[in-house]
């Protein structure tokens, strides 16, 4: 049984101490064996092992953990980009745009970009990924997606309610029977989770909790695009739900905070569903950014992730997600890096990514920098010198 020992360690972050704690180690190391983490202690101690990797006094923390992705499209909207930074209102239109491209896209097209942008985030630290569908928006096209997606992450998302397609425009009660119908039937042999775009333009409040206890019903866990074009009823319906997650969070009430904050588990340790921010979207369509230190003062666990999709933030980058919140959300760094890598895991549901403990998945990230806060100190520099995924060096 072949065993790895990441050495020499200046901080290591490891989540293991409490939901606010980055529980850092000094002068550490970590011995991989079988793809997971089989122990963790200071340097001057360290087994014995097959392999050594020596990264001379950096930092390293959990891969990041993206919770919220749209890789499976084809197409480009840059000058929609572009059209907004001359003013333009973000208005979740050119959604149709995008699924028009997709439905012409051949499976090798998808497959070769979810595949593209799964190595670019890979290379930025990203060890854990959720893909949702949502721009096929036909039974063959969202379950073609969910294939696609699963070949590269177990965390599939069916988004068949992403908006209404333009062929059922004036027939949204018609294509919220197909959602919870045949495209269900579908798609759920490769999704984990079900998700609705809940928001005016897209689907209303009655729209969403039918397709999402449909998706209930055959197993699938509950995710909400929630409260990001302004108030409304869908941070409310996913605590209703019992929802893992509830995404972007722009505009919320006291309601919507408490409601989430009601949540908490019994031992303290954060809410059963998380507030799953992404400021990549807020940067890209120019909205107002969440207020996240709101949200963690009422002890809800909150979550960063890119949204990347082509329309209203591609990016595959946590590590920029991770300083917009520190810049733009109220975020300490520590905050930001928790959220970055143990909050995606609770939006998840998982417990064993974006966390460095015994019995955690070996998933490392190796800085060029002696600690964390650089992340956020120094933006858009590319400070991910080594990834190591399942104890795999990538």
């Amino acid at each position: 049984m072949s065993t790895l020992l990441v050495d020499n360690i200046g901080e290591l972050v490891t989540n293991g101490i409490g939901a606010d704690s980055l529980g850092i180690r000094r002068k550490a190391a970590v011995l991989v064996e079988e793809g997971q983490v089989a122990w963790v202690g200071p340097s001057a101690y360290a087994p014995v092992a097959d392999r050594r990797i020596d990264v001379g006094g950096a930092a390293v923390l959990p891969g990041f953990v993206d919770s919220h992705a749209h890789l499976v499209f084809a197409g480009d909207r840059a000058a929609e980009f572009a059209a907004r930074m001359a003013g333009e209102p973000y208005t979740g239109g050119g959604i149709r745009t995008t699924v028009g491209a997709t439905r012409a896209a051949t499976d090798g097209e998808l497959r070769a970009n979810v595949r593209r942008l799964c190595g670019e985030a890979l290379r930025q630290g990203t060890t854990t990924m959720e893909i949702k569908s949502g721009y096929g928006l036909s039974v063959a096209d969202e379950a073609r997606s969910l294939r696609i997606a699963a070949e590269s992450s177990s965390e599939t998302t069916f988004l068949g309610a992403h908006v209404v397609p333009a062929e059922y425009a004036d027939r949204p009660d018609d294509y919220v029977g197909l959602v919870c119908g045949p495209m269900l039937a579908a798609a759920a042999p490769h999704a984990k989770w079900i998700d609705v775009f809940c928001e005016r333009g897209a689907f209303d409040i009655d729209h969403a909790r039918a397709i999402l206890a449909c998706g209930q019903a055959v197993g699938l866990g509950v995710r909400l695009h929630a409260n990001q074009l302004g108030p409304g009823p869908g941070v409310q319906l996913g605590v209703e739900l019992g929802a893992a997650s509830v995404d972007h969070c722009t505009h919320l009430s006291d309601a919507d905070v408490d409601a989430l904050a009601g949540t908490a588990h019994s031992d303290g340790f954060g809410t059963r569903t998380v507030a799953t921010l992404l400021p990549g979207a807020d940067f890209s369509t120019r909205s107002p950014y969440p207020d996240a230190r709101r949200l963690l003062d009422a002890g809800v666990t909150v979550a960063l992730a890119t949204d990347c999709n082509p329309g209203s933030s591609y990016t595959s980058s946590m590590p920029f997600c991770i300083a917009l919140a520190v810049r733009e959300m109220r975020m300490t760094p520590a905050e930001a890096v928790w959220a970055a890598t143990a909050g995606g895991a609770r939006a998840l549901r998982r417990d064993d990514v974006g966390v460095l403990t015994p019995g955690a998945r070996a998933d490392l990230v190796v800085l060029d920098a002696p600690s964390y806060l650089h992340l956020a100190y120094r933006p858009g520099v590319p400070l991910i010198r080594q990834v190591i995924r399942n104890g795999v060096p990538q």
